[in-house]
């Protein structure tokens, strides 16, 4: 039965009832959420679903709560919030709701729980606990300010914060999925454009796009520089090393760190060539041909210090 109520409890809320009420009311549109912990709502039944709340959890009850002692965890033993049992029996669905390809639903899925989902489960059942400077600025501490203050403790206030924080975090969660719904279209142009570039060090692709993941992948050790369009120059790139960190697989040339223009042109002996950071990561030309040519060089002067 097509649920009539998505119920979930009142008062203040977090962030794993928010972003489990994205993905609900995106399934079920003419659902309506009721905010409660009266015994009458929060009781399984036919017609709703209810999640964060009702102190057990059975998916044929459609009840998914985790506060309950032997609450469910995940296969590795970490635990579930509402939002990571939400995802886990609801998120596939979604997914094919939101425009994903049937073949991509899985890997989308399961890179959503890992980077998403999974970090609002551990926060909101206080497995991680983030601490300094930028402890705040985490999506489940932005989204918990928007909680009406103590003195605004009305039904009417309660419900209007929920709901403009709802708005607020569908807009997180769409972005998320996009981005990983991009990376795997990015997945197949730059395996496409490593199968072309066949031994050479560098890789062209025809436009900016994810590509460190697609070389992992493809076990292209040998790529040490990506060349593409941008706007209306030419890009020239390092790779990085990891996932983390910045450390590259060669840099560019020490002699052209900083330089712009004329001055570069001199330094690198290519025409047209027009921009590169001090940090020797990324440097720009105004021709693919410009481009192309400080990227052989960058290969030469990497190669001969390698040696």
């Amino acid at each position: 039965m097509v649920p009539q109520f998505l119920v979930t409890h009142s008062g203040g809320f977090h962030a794993d009832e928010l972003l489990s009420s994205v993905i609900l009311t995106r399934l079920f549109p003419e659902a309506k959420i009721v905010r409660s912990r009266s015994s009458e709502w929060i009781t399984p039944a036919a017609d709703r679903i209810i999640y964060d709340v009702g102190g057990a959890y059975d998916p044929k009850a459609r009840i998914f709560d985790h506060h309950q002692r032997g609450a469910p965890l995940r296969d590795d033993g970490q635990p579930y919030s509402s939002f990571g049992l939400i995802w886990k029996h609801f998120g596939a669905d979604y997914l094919v709701a939101q425009g994903i390809p049937a073949d991509r639903v899985g890997d989308v899925h399961a890179k959503f729980d890992k980077s998403f989902v999974l970090p609002v489960d551990l926060v909101d059942n206080g497995a991680y606990d983030a601490t300094g400077p930028l402890a705040g600025l985490t999506l489940t501490a932005l989204l918990e300010t928007l909680k009406p203050a103590f003195d605004q403790n009305s039904p009417e206030a309660e419900a209007q914060a929920f709901h403009n924080a709802m708005g607020i975090a569908r807009a997180f969660v769409e972005a998320a999925i996009g981005k990983h719904a991009a990376k795997l279209r990015a997945e197949a142009v730059v395996m496409g454009a490593i199968a072309a570039a066949g031994p050479n060090r560098v890789l062209e692709l025809p436009m900016g796009m994810p590509f460190r993941p697609a070389i992992v992948k493809a076990g292209a050790e040998h790529l040490l520089f990506v060349v593409h369009p941008r706007d209306k120059d030419w890009c020239l790139t390092g790779i990085r090393r990891g996932d983390e960190g910045f450390e590259l697989r060669a840099d560019l040339p020490v002699a052209w760190a900083g330089l712009t223009n004329e001055a570069l042109e001199a330094a690198s002996g290519v025409a047209g060539a027009s921009f590169c950071h001090n940090g020797r990561f990324i440097a720009a030309a105004k021709t693919r041909e410009a481009a192309l040519a400080m990227a052989e060089i960058a290969v030469r002067e990497a190669l001969a210090e390698a040696q």
